[in-house]
C-alpha cells in the first residue's frame, strides 16, 4: 500500500503508552481511538490496536527502547563464525547477540575523564 509503513519500536511504544493515559483518565474506548488515530495519523482501526496492546500491558506504560546505530568492529574470522553461529542456534539476531554480551561485559556506566569526550 503507497504511503503505508510500520512504525519504528519507539513510535510503537509511544502510542501505546498514548493509549494507556486515555485509558487511565476513563476516556471511552470510541473516543481515546479516534483520539490516537488523530494525533498519530493512523487509522482509527489501527489505534484500536495499541488500545488492546495497553490492555494487554496491565495499563502500565511501555518501557521505550533506546534507538540503535550502527557500530562497526573487526573481529577475527573464527570469532566471527563462532557470533553467527550461536545467534542462530540461539534464535536471536547477531545484534541483539552482540549487545546481550557487551551490556553484560561493561559497567552500567561510563564516566569519561574531565575535558574528554566519546570518540566518534
Amino acid at each position: 500500500m503507497p504511503g503505508r509503513y510500520r512504525s519504528s519500536d519507539v513510535q510503537y511504544t509511544q502510542r501505546v503508552n498514548a493509549a494507556v493515559e486515555l485509558v487511565r483518565s476513563g476516556t471511552p474506548t470510541a473516543q481515546a481511538a479516534r483520539m490516537l488515530a488523530e494525533r498519530f495519523g493512523v487509522s482509527v482501526r489501527q489505534a484500536r490496536r495499541y488500545l488492546a496492546d495497553a490492555a494487554m500491558a496491565g495499563h502500565h506504560h511501555v518501557e521505550v527502547p533506546e534507538e540503535s546505530v550502527v557500530f562497526t568492529v573487526k573481529l577475527p574470522a573464527s570469532l566471527a563464525a563462532q557470533v553467527r553461529i550461536q545467534a542462530r542456534q540461539s534464535g536471536v539476531t547477531i545484534s541483539a547477540l552482540v549487545a546481550s554480551a557487551l551490556a553484560e561485559a561493561l559497567p552500567a556506566s561510563v564516566s569519561w575523564p574531565e575535558g574528554g569526550s566519546e570518540r566518534k
